[in-house]
């Protein structure tokens, strides 16, 4: 397995690999940095820890972001019982029927320790009550201590982050990548291979590739992010749902592995810009770059902050087709995740200053 491993899968890899729930990105955003600062002219942050990678194509063309979250879901320990348990807040949305039984990894001062998320055993619950999700309150992690002192020792306290543990893997199919953290990791490495894609290329514009902080909790790296930038033009790329698993219609979602990156017209967070959709996906059809359409009555991306930075930002979030996001593990497609990144690098060639007033102001 390891001779097949190529350059593109060692970064998603890395990634991936990476702990770091919002309000703790360093890890991944060291990772993010060694990979896109080959192709940055500059790399600087904003005071939350989101990174911004800047590459000029022409310094008088418009300023376009490229917007990955660094953070993944994950569990902040919030209290150690007296006999060494575990208590935890859920950072990012949880669903109760995926948490239970699986293996976490605590990151502390003295470094990881492995433990099991547990709850009262089933044979002595009522009948009624295991027929219901197990409340999260009622969840605890076990480390194997033997006492609330003997947790502190091993340097566990409270507001350590809690990450999924989970081993990347290449499937079978090796264009199906399995691994943690792909929301939104894999926005990550768009925003780094958007970049390399331009090295040596002519772009009639500023590109910036940025990891943003905080957005399992509100979108709010990218809020920072491109408030500092003060972008012309906006693309938030994440992952999305893929509706291509059994039982799922394709109202629920229309999403499908493998068919090209998901153009999402509208979610909760925001209608995406008709004109700047209209550009991605005249370009798409021009150079037979595949791609969906994807609509989310609820959730959001980054997009949602970008759009409405400053004077506002014509945006639109791209999205991978993603299996079980939100839980210890998530599956996609690679071909997707390369089609995205040629996608964009196509359209950032054409938005110069001329093309970006026409999108704005039409």
């Amino acid at each position: 397995m390891m001779a097949k491993f190529d350059e593109t899968l060692t970064m998603l890899k890395d990634l991936t690999d990476a702990k770091g729930i919002a309000g703790n990105e360093r890890e991944p955003r060291e990772v993010m940095k060694k990979y896109i600062a080959p192709y940055a002219d500059e790399i600087i942050m904003d005071h939350l820890g989101s990174l911004i990678a800047k590459k000029t194509g022409d310094e008088n063309g418009p300023k376009i972001v490229v917007t990955g979250h660094l953070d993944e879901i994950g569990f902040m320990i919030t209290q150690i019982d007296s006999k060494g348990f575990l208590k935890f807040q859920t950072v990012g949305g949880w669903w109760n029927q995926v948490m239970l039984a699986q293996r976490v990894t605590i990151v502390t001062r003295k470094g990881d320790i492995t433990g099991m998320i547990g709850s009262k055993p089933p044979h002595i619950l009522s009948p009624e009550a295991r027929k219901k999700p197990y409340e999260i309150k009622d969840m605890f992690i076990d480390i194997g201590a033997t006492s609330k002192e003997e947790a502190e020792e091993w340097g566990v306290r409270p507001g350590d982050m809690v990450v999924p543990a989970f081993e990347f893997t290449v499937m079978k199919n090796e264009k199906m990548l399995l691994a943690k953290a792909w929301d939104n990791r894999i926005g990550c490495a768009i925003a780094i291979n958007v970049l390399q894609q331009l090295q040596g290329v002519s772009h009639p514009n500023i590109v910036y590739g940025v990891g943003a902080v905080q957005e399992e909790v509100g979108l709010r790296g990218s809020k920072t992010s491109t408030f500092k930038v003060q972008p012309d033009i906006g693309f938030a790329v994440d992952v999305g749902i893929a509706g291509d698993t059994p039982g799922v219609s394709e109202k629920d979602a229309m999403g499908k592995m493998g068919n090209g990156p998901q153009i999402v017209l509208y979610d909760a967070s925001m209608v995406s810009h008709k004109g700047l959709r209209d550009l991605v996906t005249d370009t798409a059809d021009e150079l037979n770059i595949p791609y969906q359409f994807e609509s989310i009555p609820g959730g959001g991306t980054d997009a949602g902050s970008i759009h409405v930075t400053a004077k506002g930002v014509p945006a639109l979030s791209i999205g991978i087709a993603t299996r079980y996001i939100h839980s210890h593990g998530a599956m996609l497609h690679r071909d997707d995740f390369e089609n995205a990144v040629k996608l964009v690098v196509e359209v950032i060639k054409r938005l110069d200053r001329e093309t970006v007033d026409r999108i704005t102001y039409e």
